[in-house]
């Protein structure tokens, strides 16, 4: 997956096809300065702008997520319009893009990314998978780590994805690859050495609802 960047005079930071930064924790104020054209503010950041731009990084700081529009609004004395005044591309994509975090995936962006990009040198991307009713992929094909991730988060896995959470998921692709069907339970069991015990504590939501969603596979 290409890994897209944003130059600015001082420094190069990571961001998605979007331009949202991919580890909060990167942020810089330069990044804001630097981005703020990018987002319809052509005049430079006034003191208004840092006061938002700030109250939503210390939130972040503290709670691991992106405050919601109204909690910014009201305790920074701001209404619609002064919102969109200051921030003509939206509070999103405005306010918290310059602040360095998202709403939907603030906590995901600090916890799990620092775990999954920097270990395993996964990309973090916005991107759409097709999916049924139930949360499967449709096409096992599109399936790629991205996926896996958003996926366990979505289904509020207690603990970020292990190395032994990644054995079994590529030995479930790996599996389907070759045979065109998902291996049994058992099979799974055995080859990786665990016990039911052990599969229920790693993917609390089942086998077929929980290991094998997030390998982007599906039980036909």
């Amino acid at each position: 997956m290409k890994t897209h960047s944003f130059k600015t005079e001082k420094k190069e930071y990571r961001v998605d096809s979007q331009g949202f930064l991919l580890d909060p924790t990167e942020w810089e104020p330069d990044f804001a300065e630097s981005m703020a054209p990018r987002v319809g503010i052509s005049d430079g950041l006034t003191d208004a702008h840092w006061k938002l731009i700030r109250f939503i990084r210390s939130t972040f700081e503290r709670i691991y997520d992106c405050p919601l529009v109204y909690v910014a609004c009201q305790k920074n004395e701001l209404g619609l319009g002064e919102l969109k005044r200051l921030f003509p591309t939206g509070y999103l994509r405005g306010a918290c893009k310059l602040a360095g975090v998202t709403h939907r995936e603030a906590s995901f962006q600090n916890l799990w990314l620092r775990e999954h990009l920097v270990h395993h040198q996964r990309n973090y991307e916005r991107k759409a998978y097709p999916s049924d009713v139930q949360g499967f992929l449709v096409d096992p094909d599109d399936w790629d780590e991205n996926f896996a991730l958003h996926k366990a988060y979505e289904m509020k896995m207690p603990n970020l994805l292990s190395q032994k959470h990644w054995d079994i998921i590529y030995f479930l692709r790996k599996r389907f690859t070759e045979t065109g069907a998902v291996p049994t339970i058992y099979e799974t069991c055995e080859v990786n050495g665990i016990d039911l015990g052990e599969l229920e504590r790693l993917f609390p939501d089942g086998y077929h609802r929980g290991a094998v969603k997030i390998s982007g596979l599906a039980a036909r």
